[in-house]
């Protein structure tokens, strides 16, 4: 039983001292009960032995209290024998067994065990229920406190990709990479679909389109086109963006360039909100939202809703 877990706490040692005795009619008895709880006999000999030599000597109150200290002071290599001993206590039925002046004292100490126990086991049931609780909630939030770190940790290798791009002298080798940087950036935050991806015409005749990317932003998604010019981006370079974003249902577009954009450019991205959400971004928005360790989908869900709202495809935002 739960309430013997370890030993006998000071209420039930004194009830268990107080109850066996009355249970056992003699002397010999007591000790029977004890060995019967499987009480290793060193723990009693000394006591049959006593009472072998002078049997008045010995009584029955003080054999149950010397043993159910030996006991109790036993450690965990007793542990089965305590709960044995509370078990043949609490389920003890046959009060025939013992003195007839006995019997209602019996009755009464038993039921008392049998209320502490139920007691000190609710108690405990009680305790392991909050215990579980806690660890639960402990690893849960190690658990996300795991997730929050590997993401952080995701997100500032990304950046430092994204970083180490602006260092890069070869103008091709660092638009080429820019893509999966990017992507990386983006899969970190949990919002990739889809990399960089070519899909070919139906006739067999090569490559009919080129994806830079993919993500989702509020169930909606976005087609990802990214450049890296020095010159502010024209109507020529956004609108193969827009083209392809007319030839699926629903899907809006995100542009991301290391330069500006033209008027023109802007001009023709708004008159395209008409039918579908386009947001013109710059990695210098990017990076100023990775340097104060901000939050990138946070900042391009403001320039959608400022697409949406404003009718505004490149409203920077804080």
């Amino acid at each position: 039983m739960s309430a013997a877990t370890f030993q006998y706490p000071p209420d039930l040692f004194a009830l268990l001292v107080d109850v066996i005795p009355v249970l056992c009619k003699s002397k010999n008895d007591v000790l029977l009960f004890f060995r019967g709880a499987g009480v290793p006999v060193e723990l009693i000999s000394d006591i049959e032995a006593q009472l072998k030599k002078d049997r008045q000597s010995v009584g029955k109150y003080d054999s149950a209290r010397t043993i159910l200290t030996r006991m109790n002071e036993g450690g965990d290599a007793l542990l089965t024998a305590r709960r044995e001993l509370l078990k043949r206590v609490t389920e003890f039925e046959d009060f025939t067994r013992c003195y007839d002046n006995d019997v209602m004292k019996a009755k009464g100490l038993v039921a008392e065990v049998r209320s502490i126990v139920n007691v000190k086991d609710s108690f405990t049931r009680m305790s392991q229920a909050r215990d579980r609780e806690v660890e639960a909630r402990r690893a849960e939030q190690q658990q996300k406190a795991k997730a929050v770190r590997e993401r952080k940790e995701k997100i500032e290798k990304a950046k430092n990709g994204l970083f180490a791009l602006f260092r890069e002298t070869d103008q091709h080798h660092r638009g080429k990479a820019l893509e999966p940087v990017l992507n990386d950036l983006f899969r970190a935050y949990d919002a990739l679909i889809a990399e960089d991806f070519r899909r070919k015409g139906g006739d067999g005749s090569g490559i009919e389109e080129q994806i830079d990317g993919v993500v989702e932003i509020e169930t909606q998604m976005f087609l990802v086109e990214m450049k890296w010019w020095a010159d502010p981006l024209g109507p020529a370079e956004v609108s193969p963006h827009i083209s392809r974003l007319m030839l699926r249902s629903g899907v809006g577009g995100i542009f991301i360039s290391s330069s500006n954009y033209t008027p023109a450019a802007i001009t023709m991205c708004r008159d395209f909100l008409q039918q579908r959400v386009l947001v013109l971004c710059t990695l210098r928005e990017i990076v100023d939202v990775l340097n104060r360790e901000g939050d990138l989908m946070g900042m391009l869900r403001a320039k959608i809703r400022a697409a949406k709202l404003d009718r505004n495809p490149f409203k920077e935002v804080a």
